[in-house]
């Protein structure tokens, strides 16, 4: 006898099914729109052991013999005030493993979060080598395949972030293997995952499948500050993915449980819809959803940064004074001093991790700066690297081995610095020390927080693998940043880590705006930004506007349009500028705080497709109410004219207006509404960029909106 239980939001609806035979399982979902009907084979949730491997000798993430003998032991579903709950207990005899799987909706969304938990209920030790936090088949009809989906994921580096591209599952990557025949699952899969604390650094925890035949699109995350891992597989029942934090395998992770001990995997969220732009909407709500509240969220002041291509991190009195006073005159409302306030050697690299200001550098004393910053209108900001203590740092002596991360009893030393080992009292208790003292004793109102470097694997001091005191140390450092914001919440902390190396949702969900990238030349710096809301808010992320005085304006203009989408970030020797360019930087600002309002209920969408590094025009759309915010780079000169898919909007009367730059030329633009394509020209011999609004007078049937997001194109992300 088979049970069922069919459990959901009213938007999304998950079939489980058990028999005494076999273990729990999702049978099909639907959401609005889509119904994906799954096979048989894949269980709920897999647990890979010491003892207990995979039930056919592989590398998978499923198909472990703990996974198929586990047996269903009781539910539990309850409502709460942000959705619903269920929690989906499993126990396998062998070993006397109790497991528990938490699946959460939200209100309105279609968007499944999961974790799993293990419980050692039985006699002996269990060394658990990977816990998935969630598998499921892709699903489908039954002519379904896995080669009907197509697959996008991004690639990342630092300078070089979210570069996304679209595979098809053809037979280079799953090749037809008619493993029918042997009745045997195949042994491969295709793997993504990041080592480390670079969380972003290589490749991204957000991704995508979409379907055409089906209409259907799943997109995911692993929301993780540390090591992670996805998988997309076939079986010989069809194609499945699969979510998880550190494993043996792949990050020198296993957890013994001893009786009576337990294990929580790190969360995922995966969203259905009927496209993969779609699907992003749906994250991109959820993301908005579960953040930390905070008084940023909404009022997104904008900040001015002394760093990117302007002081470098070489502050001194004589080169802020004049900036801080200009800053202030174009309207910034955050003045953050960035690397170097706290060096007096020249060379501060190997020596942070004291935070005490530099006398060298500011005769008269930081405070001078700070009162200069406040008698502007704006609130002061310092930069902090709070994770590492230089090896020439008085820290590196004060603190115990104990406070840092180790390998055979010796401290780690990556790029001249050691890293903290935030499980530790005394590391965190510096930190601790420091944030509360610049607050203290210089009003600081914004920290950017940066990670310049990435330790490895993790740490064997009072751990049971590399990995998993690598995991602990993670959490140990989400538990850091709660705690400095409950003492302080209308501190604002800015999540950069090199840029974007480690921009997953663990951070971005704690912290209220993210650098998008170190990347220092402007025509570069498009495909970034335009990219950046498919793995983030966009009102969270940070793209550099740095305008220079030796800049043309329409140069000027294209670097302040990258970030105008985005929570406006300003640098940039504004002091040295003349009065038309300043006025430039001066109107951007405005714009920018017009905008956000509207940005923190925003969904993106992409008019041109997926943006490409090289490409001579990248296009971002925001969907807002009554229309969309778009900005239009064109990189070349010589390309003249583009064509965007803004299908959204076909037959209807769209109102087409440059919101910036609006003391520059327009740019010419023609509306075809029974196509829906706007076509634009830019004919100036230079590259160039616009903000636009597009205002729909009579929206369509299906027009996106700012809660929902549904592109007709069968080109990707478009």
């Amino acid at each position: 006898m088979t049970d069922r239980l069919s459990w959901g939001n009213g938007t999304l609806t998950i079939e489980l099914e058990w028999s005494a035979d076999s273990a729990p399982r999702i049978a099909a979902v639907r959401s609005e729109g889509t119904s994906l009907t799954m096979p048989a084979g894949l269980p709920l949730v897999d647990v890979l052991a010491v003892s207990h491997g995979h039930s056919l000798a592989s590398d998978r993430l499923v198909h472990t013999v703990i996974g198929h003998e586990s047996r269903y032991a009781g539910h539990d579903q309850r409502s709460t005030a942000t959705g619903v709950e269920l929690r989906i207990r499993l126990a396998h005899e062998d070993t006397g493993l109790e497991i528990e799987l938490l699946l959460q909706l939200l209100h309105g969304l279609s968007v499944l979060r999961s974790s799993a938990s293990v419980v050692n209920r039985g006699d002996g030790a269990v060394v658990l080598r990977s816990v998935p936090a969630l598998a499921l088949y892709l699903g489908g009809d039954n002519e379904s395949s896995i080669r009907d989906w197509e697959l996008h994921h991004a690639l990342s580096d630092w300078l070089g972030e979210g570069r996304w591209l679209a595979e098809p599952f053809d037979g280079v990557r799953f090749p037809r293997l008619e493993q029918h025949l042997t009745n045997h699952n195949p042994r491969g899969e295709f793997r993504v995952i990041s080592t480390g604390t670079w969380s972003t650094g290589k490749h991204l925890p957000v991704a995508a499948v979409g379907s055409r035949r089906l209409g259907a699109a799943w997109a995911w995350q692993v929301e993780h500050n540390g090591a992670w891992r996805w998988e997309i597989g076939e079986d010989t029942a069809g194609g499945y993915v699969a979510l998880s934090g550190p494993t043996d395998t792949d990050h020198q992770w296993t957890q013994t449980l001893h009786p009576g001990a337990s294990f929580s995997t790190v969360p995922v969220a995966i969203a259905l819809a009927d496209d993969v732009t779609a699907a992003i909407a749906q994250l991109t709500a959820y993301r908005r959803s579960t953040r930390r509240p905070h008084p940023d969220n909404a009022a997104m002041p904008v900040v001015f940064n002394d760093y990117m291509n302007t002081l470098n991190g070489d502050p001194t009195t004589e080169k802020l004074l004049p900036l801080v006073d200009a800053a202030a005159a174009v309207g910034a409302e955050i003045f953050c001093i960035d690397a170097g306030w706290y060096d007096d050697s020249g060379d501060w690299w190997d020596t942070v991790g004291e935070w005490i200001p530099s006398t060298t550098r500011f005769p008269g004393g930081l405070g001078e700066i700070i009162d200069r910053i406040r008698q502007g209108g704006m609130v002061p900001g310092l930069w902090l690297e709070p994770e590492v203590i230089g090896v020439n740092s008085p820290m590196a002596q004060r603190l115990p081995d104990d406070a840092f991360l180790q390998r055979h009893g010796e401290r780690i030393v990556e790029h001249h610095r050691y890293h903290l080992d935030l499980r530790h009292p005394a590391a965190r208790a510096h930190l601790d020390d420091v944030i509360d003292r610049l607050v203290r004793d210089f009003g600081i109102g914004f920290f950017k927080l940066d990670y310049n470097i990435d330790p490895g694997p993790g740490t064997d001091r009072d751990a049971d693998s590399v990995g998993a005191g690598l995991l602990a140390h993670n959490r140990a450092h989400l538990e850091w940043l709660d705690g400095v914001l409950d003492r302080h919440p209308t501190l604002v902390l800015e999540n950069c880590g090199s840029g974007a190396m480690r921009a997953d949702q663990a951070m971005l969900s704690r912290l209220q705006m993210q650098s998008t990238s170190d990347q220092q030349d402007f025509l570069k710096y498009p495909p970034i930004a335009a990219a950046a809301p498919a793995s983030m808010l966009p009102e969270q992320a940070a793209s550099w506007a740095y305008p220079q005085p030796e800049m043309t304006e329409e140069e000027v203009a294209f670097c302040l349009a990258t970030g105008l989408l985005g929570r406006f970030y300003v640098s940039g020797h504004l002091a040295r500028m003349d009065a038309r360019r300043r006025e430039l930087v001066a109107e951007a600002v405005a714009v920018a705080k017009s905008l956000r309002g509207e940005l923190t209920a925003s969904t993106p969408f992409w008019p041109l497709g997926i943006p490409a590094w090289d490409a001579p025009w990248t296009a971002l759309g925001l969907a807002v109410d009554g229309g969309a915010l778009l900005t239009l780079w064109s990189r070349d000169p010589g390309a003249g004219l583009v064509e965007l898919d803004l299908s959204r909007f076909a037959g209807a009367d769209l109102t087409v207006t440059t919101i910036f730059p609006r003391s520059l030329p327009e740019w010419d633009t023609h509306w075809n509404a029974e196509t829906g394509r706007l076509r634009v020209a830019h004919h100036a011999p230079e590259a160039g960029a616009r903000v636009l609004r597009l205002q729909a007078a009579v929206p369509p049937t299906g027009a996106v909106s700012a809660t929902a997001a549904h592109s007709a194109s069968q080109t990707p992300w478009r």
